[in-house]
């Protein structure tokens, strides 16, 4: 019942028709709140709702090191975190496909960080479900999520996280 969406093309086109004023990797901060201060500064983030959805999704619960720094990051098992400038990117493409209400599948969805922002966009009526075909990633997403006081989405069965192959849906 959920659709995948193609989110590669989503993203090579954002990086194509937008002109951030700074690099990306000028972006990073000390924190949380000056990272993503600092990616709407370079006009990374445009949408209030992308802002509010990356300030209550705090990077250092996810990337155990360099939380802040706007470059990948890795988790294990030879994947990364993707640099918060993507993740600005994608959700700013996917901004009018994220409102309340809504459905959307993360695949490959790593550390939780993306589906967590993206269960906050569709609200408390919408369902995000995290696929990750490495049991032991979508066990530490739900640490993660957990350690960032995200276990309420869960519980409210707003966010989910499941292991399988995102190729086939869910």
């Amino acid at each position: 019942f959920l659709k995948i969406l193609p989110l590669l093309f989503v993203l090579q086109r954002a990086a194509f028709h937008s002109s951030p004023l700074k690099m990306a990797w000028q972006c990073s901060g000390q924190n949380n709140a000056a990272l993503i201060g600092n990616l709407r500064s370079a006009g990374i983030i445009k949408s209030a709702s992308v802002e509010k959805a990356m300030l209550s999704v705090d990077r250092g619960a996810y990337a155990s090191r360099f939380a802040y720094e706007d470059s990948p990051q890795l988790i294990g098992y030879n994947v990364t975190i993707s640099a918060p400038h993507m993740h600005a990117m994608c959700l700013e493409s996917l901004v009018d496909n994220l409102k309340p209400g809504m459905r959307a599948l993360d695949v490959g969805s790593g550390s939780g960080y993306l589906t967590a922002c993206m269960a906050l966009m569709v609200g408390t009526q919408g369902l995000v479900v995290g696929i990750d075909h490495v049991p032991e990633l979508v066990s530490k997403s739900i640490e993660n999520l957990n350690n960032d006081n995200k276990a309420p989405l869960m519980e409210s069965g707003n966010l989910r996280m499941v292991v399988g192959d995102g190729r086939q849906g869910h």
